[in-house]
């Protein structure tokens, strides 16, 4: 906000950065959850091979239960992070489609003043 309330429209070029940024930082974030995720998922897989060697059923069924649950997480960050790029990719198509905008209406400028001389 400015100094009497009223702030100056964001240039949309910045805004279209700033935005592209947090959203960069987002599927780093979630790149980071999805390696957690496979990570513990290599564990648990490491649990249920040696308890299918001892022979307990119940443990096996609980540990498969964990890693389809784990499968079911990182498809759904992955969708999420898909997501957060097409976001991206929509957010800069606009941006492109507000500059030819104005170079549209700077040119309509220039056409218009050209006609007034003559």
């Amino acid at each position: 906000m400015g100094l009497f309330g009223k702030s100056k429209a964001p240039d949309p070029k910045e805004q279209v950065q700033e935005w592209g940024k947090k959203i960069r930082k987002e599927g780093y974030n979630l790149d980071r959850q999805i390696n957690a995720i496979k990570r513990e998922e290599m564990k648990v897989t490491k649990s249920l091979k040696e308890a299918a060697k001892k022979g307990d059923k119940d443990v096996c069924h609980i540990l498969a239960k964990e890693i389809i649950n784990s499968r079911k997480a990182v498809t759904r960050l992955y969708t999420a992070k898909a997501n957060l790029n097409s976001v991206q990719l929509q957010m800069k198509g606009q941006l492109a489609t507000v500059k030819v905008a104005g170079a549209l209406s700077s040119s309509a400028e220039v056409m218009k003043s050209m006609n007034a001389l003559f």
